[in-house]
């Protein structure tokens, strides 16, 4: 298959090299293997083995639609050939090339049934990293056909990382070829995208998605923070206002008032929390509806969406017969979110008001777990955590809203 793409030495490299069972490639964000390892699965399923089904594989279906089928049916990146790409996002089949190929999600341990009792020829794997390990080898085990061949991309991840340990350090055992990518492997990128990049990430961040490590999460979560830079005592004028709401009954329930400023940074404007270990009093959940209800009013402020943790369910039950405004369901995807607070500290885009005392005591405490680190997982150590997971999930459910200032900031 030809195309008209400018590709790197590398991306050439690995397009003619990928002729083992296993062909993955592995580096960091917008580096170009995802164009390399597409370009490697058109030509395969031009030339598909005969018998067998066609798979192509992301975290979600949405996932899917957006990282491969966004590029895959752009004029601008493959040309021509988008006429024979059909897509539609969540759709359980796609045709590619005129062949049917099946579109799976596959973002926790009950999604390796969907492959069992296929029988396949080839599949294209999103992000493998994100996947679980019993699918992943369940999908191995499936690719049956002569001449199947899995081809598929991962950012870094931690180094105890199953993908790591059992596939790319095995390549002899499993018959895997990899190839490692950084962003200067991508013609496509100007050095100012490049610099922009850099300059949004810090700590294990820049180190897994700006220089491509896998490297284990130790330390302080929020490297960037300091609270000189960070930390101020007078809010300019706000465009709009959203709310993050982290709920306990035991534990701490903190909200985070998240403001975007006409300065064009976002600011932590003000917080509310009951602690009832300290206060010695628990309170219901209509009375936490109630009192948060009432400190919104103090504020004068009516937030955009109240973002709620989505594993409090009694308490978004009562809110919303309450009345609360705007409510919904967090996104909970913690490193993700982690990420999106991160890159706005980096960037100098996220200030938090004197007045966020919960928030400003459990930052420069807040870390990872040295244990489940071990174990290949990155996980915040759960203590002292519900300001800042209150930030997160404002943070990172309106992030759509907010990427914009990363560009204009740069």
């Amino acid at each position: 298959m030809t195309t008209s793409l400018a590709l790197s030495p590398k991306q050439i490299d690995s397009i003619m090299e990928a002729r083992a069972f296993q062909n993955v490639w592995d580096g960091s964000v917008r580096s170009g293997k995802t164009i390399a390892s597409l370009i490697c699965w058109l030509d395969f399923v031009a030339h598909r083995p005969e018998g067998g089904e066609l798979v192509m594989v992301g975290r979600t279906r949405d996932s899917l639609a957006r990282n491969v089928f966004g590029p895959l049916t752009d004029p601008a990146v493959f040309g021509s050939l988008t006429r024979d790409i059909h897509y539609t996002s969540g759709a359980p089949t796609a045709n590619v090339l005129g062949r049917t190929v099946h579109c799976l999600g596959a973002n926790d341990a009950q999604a390796e049934p969907k492959v069992r009792g296929l029988t396949c020829a080839g599949a294209y794997v999103d992000e493998i990293t994100t996947l679980p390990k019993s699918f992943y080898d369940q999908l191995n085990a499936r690719c049956s056909v002569e001449g199947s061949k899995i081809i598929g991309t991962t950012n870094p991840d931690n180094p105890q990382h199953w993908l790591r340990k059992e596939y790319l350090l095995r390549p002899r055992e499993t018959r895997l070829r990899s190839w490692h990518f950084t962003m200067d492997d991508n013609p496509g990128l100007s050095e100012a995208y490049k610099a922009r990049t850099r300059a949004t990430y810090r700590g294990l961040f820049y180190k897994r998605n700006v220089l491509g490590l896998w490297v284990m999460a130790e330390g302080a979560i929020y490297e960037a923070y300091d609270e000189a830079e960070h930390v101020v005592d007078e809010l300019p004028a706000m465009r709009r206002y959203w709310l993050g709401m982290d709920y306990g009954t035991v534990n701490a329930t903190s909200v985070i008032l998240l403001g975007e400023g006409v300065d064009g940074r976002l600011y932590a404007c003000a917080e509310w929390r009951h602690d009832s270990r300290r206060a010695m009093r628990q309170m219901t959940d209509a009375q936490y509806s109630a009192a948060i209800r009432a400190w919104l009013r103090e504020q004068g402020v009516t937030p955009e969406w109240s973002f709620v943790d989505p594993s409090a369910a009694s308490f978004i039950r009562q809110a919303y017969e309450d009345g609360f405004p705007n409510l919904a369901k967090a996104k909970n995807d913690v490193v993700d979110g982690i990420r999106s607070v991160a890159s706005l500290l980096a960037a100098g885009l996220l200030r938090i008001h004197r007045s966020c005392t919960g928030l400003l005591d459990e930052l420069p405490g807040y870390v990872w777990d040295e244990k489940a680190a071990e174990k290949g997982e990155d996980k915040p150590v759960k203590l002292n955590d519900h300001s800042v997971d209150a930030l997160r999930y404002a943070v990172h459910s309106t992030a759509s809203e907010w990427q914009h200032l990363l560009t204009l900031a740069a």
